[in-house]
């Protein structure tokens, strides 16, 4: 028998985001749910996308040197 990791494993499915009331509301995996201001959520936005920019630099020069 194994045992489950206490680690966090990254999620593969992506929060949906939906505006109502003139805010936006990001709903996740596990039921996590934030509320944001259009410009919190605006910049949010752009900070998920430039970490996940060098988040795919960093795992292909992982692959490119057999770390994985």
């Amino acid at each position: 028998m194994s045992t489950p990791s206490s680690t966090p494993q990254p999620r593969t499915d992506p929060g949906l985001a939906s505006a109502e009331d003139g805010l936006v509301i990001l709903d996740g995996p596990n039921g996590l749910a934030v509320t944001m201001t259009a410009d919190a959520a605006a910049l949010t936005g752009r900070n998920l996308i430039s970490a996940a920019e060098i988040a795919r630099q960093q795992m292909a020069a992982k692959l490119e040197n057999g770390d994985v």
